[in-house]
């Protein structure tokens, strides 16, 4: 199941429209699963390292030199951000900046997805879960039956609504920010594209070193 990690904005003073803090979007069961994952790697790997004889502790740490970046990558790295200006968004091998007048669209489909600046980037930290909208339709059909005015009310940014799948209730709230915030000065601005080297460079090197230990047979 994913969750926000910061579903409640707080207001804070300041000058012109009310300031709100950064909320932050990310997978819970991507994050359990990645640390689950560099666990028995590590496990595993200090393992062989210790005991294996031979090529198999080289083996074992060219591997983990390739597979714990991966692993970092694709489930504890992915993020987004939304504030006042801008949104963030950190995928696997590259983090997105884009401020809210340069997002054209957001959309939720069979995967999550920000237009912006001519381009599409998915939204790896919230991903859809088709089991999830059925179960979100069924609490909204149940709600509808009992009269229960929050079937038919959206609810304020940031706020939980059973009667909507999370990835759904995320993308709306961003839509939300992005047209609330386009027309600020300090929202202006295009769209960069930052590639992560800390991750693509350690996982190159391992595979390197793993195929020429390979190949030296």
């Amino acid at each position: 199941m994913t969750s926000s990690e910061n579903p409640a904005p707080e207001p804070q003073p300041g000058p012109g429209q009310p300031k709100y803090a950064e909320r932050s979007y990310r997978s819970a069961a991507g994050i359990t699963g990645g640390v689950l994952m560099l666990a028995i790697t590590l496990w595993l790997g200090i393992d062989a390292i210790v005991r294996g004889t031979g090529r198999t502790p080289w083996l074992a740490l060219a591997l983990m030199l390739l597979i714990v970046p991966l692993v970092v990558a694709f489930t504890l790295r992915p993020a987004v951000y939304a504030g006042d200006d801008r949104i963030r968004v950190r995928n696997p091998f590259r983090t997105v900046v884009a401020p809210w007048s340069a997002v054209e669209g957001l959309r939720s489909g069979y995967s999550t997805e920000l237009f912006a600046g001519g381009e599409k980037y998915q939204l790896w930290s919230i991903p859809v879960s088709m089991r999830a909208r059925k179960r979100a339709a069924r609490a909204k059909t149940r709600a509808a039956a009992a009269g229960d005015p929050s079937a038919t009310v959206h609810p304020r940014p940031g706020t939980s609504d059973r009667t909507r799948a999370w990835s759904d209730q995320a993308v709306d709230d961003l839509r939300e920010l992005a047209e609330k915030n386009a027309a600020r000065d300090t929202a202006q601005g295009e769209v960069t594209v930052r590639w992560a080297y800390e991750v693509i460079a350690p996982a190159v090197a391992g595979a390197i070193v793993l195929i020429v230990l390979l190949a030296m047979g």
